[in-house]
């Protein structure tokens, strides 16, 4: 049916897999969805805390944004809601505006939400998905490390129970933890370790049971019995406090111009970052899944998700890791086992949320100590760090941005950062010397050797990159210095089976080449010009600039050519004969010069 309205299938992407549920898709979903909702529930309390909001705003990001974002992305997997580094980025960018947990920080943080979902929308309406591409797997990765890093520093204070001022930056965080190191409240700390010590258990000897709820229990039974024991001084465990056992309440984004300019930086980063999150996720599992991801659906999912969710009281969500490989995992057949898990989270709240009274500060301050633990993705970094300097360098910086400056300006740093690298890496395509190869019977073309006679007549060059303007003048310099070498090579032949694009100022570039060769009366020609660069060349703008035999369809007749216009008194005197055709001329004279060598 879709095949016949394939708009209503982009419109609605649920109506392409709602054909593969029956019994069998339900009940593992509904299995599947199970788990999901369980793991979610300590996560979204844990997360929340770190965006500085009351927990039940990380419950409510986990509905009604996950049910969306599973109805209209392209992924059969993955699980929005709450994530470590969403929340980290507001908690970071919101207390500059305002006191964590205040009226006006969750009015703040709503509109913050409603400001990520238009722009991931229209990201998603423009076809931008593959913008993600160009964002450096080296800057995620510092990134990450380097959030870790911040949330450890932020739940010093709750995990020991020392009075630091909240809204630090990382090293004022570190030094007012040291000047106060001798206020360490004892209980606190007893409990924080505790609910560590179990959470580090479950997660080494009961892999199969979530590890938050674990430590939450163990850390919410070391609070209970420290309360009404009062064992070591007499010191009050600090607790969440019960959760309202209700749905998210409607809520409606304070529009004004000056809150959304205010927001502005810190929207953009957290729809980048949301984005980068989610189709990452979503690509990972589907290489297990052998699913196919459409990035700007995905655009479109997430951009609805936190729409949707900004008027269900919910803070910016994104794709989880954690949620979405647990669903996989558990056997998830279709995105109704995310829909499946925000309903069945509606009745787990509905049923345990006054037991939220019990958790310590210190407890969810250990999870998220857990959680940072987690995010350090080692291997990735030593092999970056052992891969390429100029990495391991990115790496390290990206890091040191994530820790000093605002969070959301070391976000867009650290992209900018990924494409200064990319663009210096394509700016510097490879050009190498080519030769036919004498041992070859069909000689073949091979790398030629430094010190190694080649034609003095023609020098043959492979392009490895596209010609573009940041290429030009790398390739510019180049072909200047083979000219000024070796200005007997009149000809050039570039092999351009690698050079995927050329642009206006590549094409200027080569233009110009071709007219001085034909000036000194030799030429520029191409072998293996892919079509998007030969409709540059070759089109309207340029014709005129190449002979019209320039465009050579094989090495053999690209030699063939090109020999019959080379100047035969050259060729007397030469030794070389690197072509094949050369066994047609007559054997250089007794006093013949050499062809001249030269190392590159």
């Amino acid at each position: 049916m879709l095949g016949k309205f394939s708009w209503l299938g982009r419109m609605f992407p649920a109506l392409r897999w709602w054909p593969r549920v029956d019994r069998e898709v339900l009940r593992t979903d509904l299995a599947a969805g199970a788990v999901g909702a369980i793991v979610v529930l300590p996560q979204a309390i844990a997360f929340a805390t770190l965006a500085g909001l009351p927990p039940q705003y990380g419950l409510y990001a986990a509905m009604v944004p996950a049910v969306i974002a599973a109805l209209w992305g392209s992924s059969w997997h993955l699980v929005s809601g709450p994530t470590n580094a969403i929340s980290l980025v507001v908690f970071a960018t919101m207390t500059q505006l305002a006191e964590p947990g205040s009226a006006k920080y969750i009015n703040l943080v709503l509109m913050l939400t409603f400001l990520v979902g238009a722009t991931q929308l229209v990201a998603g309406l423009a076809r931008l998905g593959v913008l993600v591409n160009f964002i450096s797997h080296t800057v995620v990765v510092g990134f990450t490390a380097g959030a870790a890093l911040l949330i450890i520093a932020s739940q010093l204070r709750n995990f020991f129970g020392v009075p630091v001022p909240a809204g630090t930056s990382f090293f004022e965080t570190l030094h007012a933890f040291g000047a106060g190191a001798d206020e360490i409240q004892t209980t606190t700390l007893l409990v924080g370790v505790i609910t560590l010590a179990a959470g580090i258990a479950a997660r080494r000897w009961l892999p199969r049971v979530p590890y938050m709820i674990v430590a939450m229990l163990a850390g919410a039974l070391a609070g209970y019995a420290i309360n009404r024991w009062h064992p070591l001084g007499g010191i009050s465990i600090r607790v969440l406090g019960a959760l309202p056992a209700a749905l998210p309440a409607f809520s409606v984004p304070q529009f004004s111009f000056d809150t959304m300019r205010a927001l502005g930086s810190a929207a953009l980063a957290v729809s980048l970052l949301g984005l980068v999150e989610a189709v990452s996720i979503a690509r990972s599992i589907a290489l297990k899944s052998g699913q196919r991801i459409d990035g700007n659906q995905e655009f479109i999912g997430q951009g609805l998700s936190n729409l949707a969710g900004s008027f269900f009281s919910a803070y910016p969500s994104s794709g989880s890791f954690n949620r979405s490989g647990a669903n996989y995992e558990a056997g998830a057949q279709t995105p109704l086992a995310a829909v499946l898990s925000a309903a069945l989270l509606v009745l787990i709240v509905l049923a345990v949320a006054p037991l939220a009274a019990f958790i310590p500060v210190a407890s969810m301050a250990a999870i998220l100590l857990l959680v940072a633990w987690g995010l350090f993705d080692f291997h990735q970094m030593r092999t970056i760090v052992r891969a390429s300097r100029a990495e391991g360098a990115l790496l390290a910086v990206t890091v040191f941005a994530t820790l000093t400056l605002h969070l959301e300006i070391a976000i867009l740093f650290g992209i900018a950062l990924s494409l200064v690298l990319y663009l210096h890496r394509t700016s510097r395509p490879a050009l190498r010397s080519i030769l036919p190869d004498p041992q070859s019977a069909q000689r073949k073309f091979r790398e030629r050797r430094p010190g190694e006679a080649e034609c003095p007549q023609l020098r043959i060059l492979r392009v490895e990159g596209s010609l573009y303007f940041g290429a030009v003048s790398h390739v510019g310099d180049y072909l200047q210095q083979i000219e000024e070498r070796r200005p007997l090579q009149r000809h050039l032949l570039l092999l351009s089976k690698s050079m995927n694009f050329v642009d206006v100022a590549g094409a200027e570039l080569l233009a110009g080449e071709a007219r001085r060769r034909r000036a000194r009366g030799g030429g520029l020609y191409f072998h293996g010009l892919r079509d998007a660069a030969a409709r540059m060349l070759f089109g309207p703008a340029f014709r005129g600039e190449f002979a019209p035999g320039a465009k050579l369809a094989t090495k053999r007749e690209a030699v063939a050519v090109i020999f019959a216009r080379l100047d035969r008194n050259v060729c007397a005197s030469c030794r070389a004969r690197v072509f094949e055709e050369c066994a047609s001329l007559p054997p250089p004279g007794d006093g013949a010069s050499v062809a001249p060598r030269e190392t590159r």
